[in-house]
Order: structure tokens, then C-alpha cells, then sequence
């Protein structure tokens, strides 16, 4: 089953004022109060956008690893799919990213397909730019490299993309950690986003679209994401264990992290699966809800200017009272909401303006700082100064503490 594609305009027209403002995150954004439904499109007004720049290079990793990449297909016969009823069991495609035993080993990974990229770029309303553009960004992780690391030696980080999103835009953030010595899955939630490729071509387009002005459609999308995320953390640690390189992950090591609606997934999982040591939000309302008697696991709510104290968001207040552990709340008034992902970095390719004050470049630096600091700190037990307050190394960045001084 798949959701309906719209008429195809031009590969080449003009970018609309609504291509880029859902692209960019601004109608998707799952920061707006927590009982808003999540629109994906708005009036569409004629706006020249920037040229296409053709191909988008991700960043190079900070770490001392290479990396290494593959792609996973699981299936949860123990549930039906919560959009497709008539499927009996839940199918997923996962990417995991790890460090590599040796440089240069194979072809370099692609980001998506071309179909995958030609469905995106049409769910987005993006017709600045050829529909394969997105498949031809550039990636550093080799396919299929064979792993490297000792028995139980690498933590794992689950990534959990935004509504609609695939699990390739948080590509830049993956292959750092897994530069710096992370396992990391990135879920491709099914039918939640315009095109999940299964093996053998078959596609899933986004079911969940025609469903997000429902009630309780939040709180729904962040359960079925906590569940997937169980799901998986089980075939990456457990005796059905579905990757080659399992046996090197630290099952005692969890974190999930997710951006939008996934960080809203990242809490609710963590609610409901105490194997899941620690979790960041990324500018993400939070729907579920953590129990009265709190949440004592750390967590980072990480955000745009939407999301800080007396911001138009109350989700993050009603969660901070009840998180009793290690926490923190940081804000950065320049960014977009997609602005911790890669769309800023794919913007040019796109034929769009990049979403937000700060530069993509400047935007992946400070998410792959402060992330993986916070996974540091927590998951391999090192002190972490970056987050004990403000840093001259990241200006930009504030330091929240609701009930208080907004910000510091």
C-alpha cells in the first residue's frame, strides 16, 4: 500500500515559498505547541529560490576511525503495522554506521535513491533542482567494511529522523559518532516518511501523511517510535542479534536520540525501555508522557529559539519537572528547526535557501559538539566540560533553566 504522489511539476521549475518552508522545517516543525497537528504544506506564492549548486558533500568525521555502513531489514512479526493494518508484521530498514577496520575499504555509501530522493523532493514541494539531487549527495562511510573494534567495546546511539524525514538526513551526525568509536542505527521509520526502499525495490510511502490533523496522532507516532526503537536495539544486542558487527556493541551502552518527532520518540522510549541508559530531543514537542514518578536516566532537550522558557512550546517545561537525573536544556536562538539535521547542507543542491541565521557548516558543528559530549559524558563515563555552562568555543549556545533565568 502506498500513499498517493501528486501531479509531477517541473524538474526544473521555480522553488515555491512553500517548497522551502516545509523543506527547511518551517510548517513541519513538531515545536509548536503539543496538541498542534503537523500541516505539510501551505499556500503556495511564486518565489525565485538560489540556483541548484549541484552535488552536496557532507562533512568530513572529526574522529580517528573510518567508517563503515550498512544496510539493515527487519521484521517484527510479533505486531502488525500500526498504518497498514492489513500487514501483519512491522517492516523497518535501518542503517547502521560504525568504525571500519581499514580506509578506502569499498564504495563509498549513498545517501538515498533516486527514487527516494525524487519522492522527498515531491513531498516537500522542492522543484528547484533535478529529483535525483538528494541521491547524488556525497557521503564518507564504505559500504559494507568490515568492523573494527573489541567484543563489547562500542556504545550504541538509535537516531530517530523527523516526520516525514529519512533516516539519511541525520547522515553528518552518524558518521561522526561512528568516527569517534559509536555504533550508530538510524531508523527509517515506515510509512511515516515519503519513501523507505525495502530489498528487492519495493517502496513505502508515507501513509502516516494522510492521518497527522487527527487526534492523538502525536502521541501515536511517538509510541510507535519508542516501539521500533525496542525493536531494534533487540536485532542489534540480543541472542537475534540481525548485524554482523553486533557482538562488538556494548549492550550496556544505549542511547537513542532523535530530532522533531523523534526526539519525541527518544523520550517515550526511554520511558518504556530501561535498557536505554540516556536520550537527547532535538527541537522536538514531547507527546507521550513521562510517569508521575519521573524520569531519573540523563536527557538533553537540544532546540531552536521555538523551544526555550515562555517559547510558544510548553512540552519541554512539563518534562523538565519530571526528569530527576542528569539534565540539561540548550537552546540556539539561530537555528531552524532542521538546523540539527543535514538539510541546511543539502539546501544548495536543493536549489533553496538554507534554513536559519547560522551557516550549515557551523550548524553541524555544534550539534556534532554538543552530542556526542552529552554521549561521552554518559555513555563512556568522561567529563565533559562543554556541558557545565557556557563555552567561548560555542557562543552561540545558551544554557536554560525553566523557572528561573531564562537563559545564561
Amino acid at each position: 500500500m502506498s500513499h498517493a504522489v501528486g501531479s509531477t511539476p517541473s524538474p526544473r521549475g521555480r522553488l515555491t515559498a512553500a517548497g522551502l518552508a516545509v523543506f527547511s522545517g518551517v510548517v513541519l516543525s513538531t515545536a509548536g505547541c503539543a496538541t498542534a497537528a503537523l500541516p505539510r504544506s501551505v499556500p503556495a506564492v511564486a518565489s525565485a529560490g538560489p540556483s541548484a549548486s549541484g552535488p552536496a558533500v557532507l562533512p568530513a568525521p572529526t574522529g580517528a576511525h573510518p567508517v563503515g555502513t550498512t544496510a539493515l531489514y527487519l521484521k517484527d512479526a510479533s505486531r502488525p503495522d500500526p498504518w497498514v493494518p492489513e500487514a501483519k508484521a512491522r517492516e523497518l530498514m535501518v542503517t547502521v554506521w560504525y568504525p571500519a577496520a581499514r580506509s578506502g575499504e569499498g564504495q563509498r555509501a549513498p545517501y538515498m535513491t533516486a527514487k527516494e530522493s525524487e519522492l522527498t523532493l515531491k513531498g516537500k514541494k522542492v522543484t528547484g533542482a533535478p529529483y535525483d539531487t538528494l541521491s547524488r549527495t556525497r557521503t564518507h562511510a564504505y559500504m559494507d567494511a568490515k568492523p573494527a573494534g573489541r567484543r563489547g567495546g562500542l556504545p550504541l546511539v538509535v537516531l530517530s529522523p523527523g516526520f516525514t524525514m529519512p533516516r539519511s538526513t541525520l547522515t553528518a551526525l552518524a558518521e561522526d559518532l561512528a568516527s569517534n568509536g559509536y555504533v550508530v542505527a538510524g531508523v527509517d521509520h515506515t510509512y511515516e516518511n515519503y519513501a523507505t526502499t525495502f530489498p528487492g525495490g519495493r517502496v513505502a510511502e508515507c501513509v502516516a501523511c494522510d492521518s497527522d490533523t487527527d487526534p492523538g496522532f502525536g502521541m501515536k507516532v511517538a509510541g510507535v517510535r519508542a516501539a521500533d526503537v525496542s525493536f531494534v536495539i533487540d536485532r542489534l544486542t540480543g541472542p537475534d542479534a540481525r548485524w554482523e558487527g553486533s557482538s562488538l556493541i556494548d549492550a550496556s551502552e544505549i542511547a537513542v536520540a532523535g530530532h522533531s518527532i523523534g526526539g519525541a520518540g527518544a523520550l517515550a522510549a526511554m520511558a518504556k525501555d530501561s535498557r536505554i541508559d540516556a536520550g537527547i530531543d532535538m527541537d522536538g514537542t514531547t507527546y507521550a508522557r513521562i510517569p508521575k514518578s519521573g524520569l531519573s536516566r540523563p536527557f538533553m532537550f537540544v532546540g531552536s529559539a521555538g523551544h526555550p522558557p515562555g517559547g510558544r512550546d510548553n512540552s519541554w517545561d512539563r518534562d523538565w519537572r519530571l526528569l530527576t537525573g542528569w539534565k540539561r536544556w540548550l537552546v540556539l536562538p539561530g537555528a531552524d528547526h532542521q538546523s540539527f539535521t543535514d538539510v541546511p547542507l543539502l539546501a544548495g543542491a536543493a536549489g533553496i535557501r538554507a534554513p536559519g541565521d547560522l551557516t550549515a557548516a557551523r550548524s553541524v558543528e555544534i550539534t556534532r559538539a554538543y552530542v556526542r559530549a552529552f554521549l561521552d559524558r554518559h555513555l563512556r563515563h568522561r567529563p565533559q566540560a562543554l556541558l557545565d555552562g557556557p563555552s567561548p568555543r560555542f557562543p552561540e549556545v545558551r544554557f536554560c533553566t525553566p523557572g528561573g533565568a531564562a537563559c545564561r
